[in-house]
């Protein structure tokens, strides 16, 4: 009897111990965001940042990294979306993280016809937005062009109460009122854009005049991130080997916008109405961001991240 007794208690605390970390992993899941992340990755230095800050984010629940295209800069590779699709591979295999990575769109979206650049991006952000719960909304944040996030909603417009956008472009004059569309995310994809601003999806964005606070030093990135681990000694390289601006400091703008979604404490984000000409509709725009903060957290949360693995 002694012998069943302890048998069936082990049992039952067994079956406890199971419930609860079951529970604990529905809860888990349950508070995590469901995030696509879109990025044109190869374009320039900024984008393996917050890439990298992006994946390592605990309260993320990452479903795909996309790959966009950076076709329309003067200083396109022959495949950028390609290009971009490689090295979001190469920084999943260096977290040791397993996300899908799906391949974008090729270049901008069309100009007559069925304009949608037809892709495994779009088509993994129509599947994710028609699989969010009821009451949710899928949040996609892109940090380069817009093309697949627009062909997804060219595709399927009834996904567009179901997506929640997260931008790095444009530019904005608070005190004029005043938005341009005249910065390279903005002119990568035009017609992405203007899709995107005269339907009623819930858009955040950041402009590059805001984001432009974010800025590095070579030294600075060398000194912390050049021994700490693997993933520090890419993006240090990263920095070294792309001619796409100063050596010595660059702007770091893409990680502003992942860092304002994780931090909203640190932004300041305010509704304005745009112009008749630019949807005439209510946007989300961050106003200002506390970069030093940014800059800080960055760092501490890469850092940290071998440490426990």
């Amino acid at each position: 009897m002694k012998y069943l007794f302890t048998t069936t208690k082990s049992c039952l605390f067994r079956t406890v111990s199971l419930l609860s970390l079951l529970l604990s992993i529905t809860a888990l899941s349950q508070s995590s965001t469901r995030v696509i992340l879109d990025a044109d990755t190869g374009n320039e230095v900024d984008d393996l940042y917050a890439i990298a800050r992006a994946l390592i984010e605990p309260s993320w629940d990452i479903l795909a990294l996309n790959a966009a295209h950076w076709q329309t800069s003067q200083w396109a590779e022959p495949n950028t979306m390609e290009n971009s699709h490689r090295l979001n591979q190469l920084l999943l295999g260096e977290l040791g993280l397993s996300v899908p990575t799906r391949r974008g769109g090729v270049a901008r979206m069309y100009d007559w016809g069925d304009q949608a650049q037809h892709s495994a991006a779009a088509y993994e952000i129509i599947k994710q937005a028609k699989a969010t719960p009821a009451g949710e909304k899928l949040s996609v944040v892109a940090l380069g062009t817009l093309t697949n996030v627009a062909s997804a909603l060219y595709i399927d417009p009834s996904i567009e109460s179901q997506i929640k956008l997260y931008w790095l472009g444009t530019s904005y004059d608070f005190d004029q009122g005043i938005l341009k569309r005249v910065d390279f995310n903005s002119l990568m994809d035009a017609q992405a854009l203007e899709l995107l601003l005269t339907s009623e999806v819930e858009m955040h964005v950041i402009p590059v005049n805001v984001a432009s606070a974010m800025t590095f030093t070579f030294a600075e990135v060398k000194e912390k991130l050049r021994n700490a681990n693997p993933m520090g000694k890419i993006l240090v390289d990263r920095w070294y080997q792309h001619l796409d601006g100063s050596r010595k400091q660059r702007t770091i703008w893409d990680l502003a916008l992942i860092e304002a979604i994780i931090h909203p404490e640190w932004a300041e984000e305010v509704e304005v109405t745009t112009s008749r000409d630019s949807g005439n509709r209510q946007i989300n725009y961050y106003r200002s961001v506390d970069a030093e903060k940014m800059k800080e957290d960055f760092y501490q949360k890469l850092l940290a991240y071998y440490e426990n693995q």
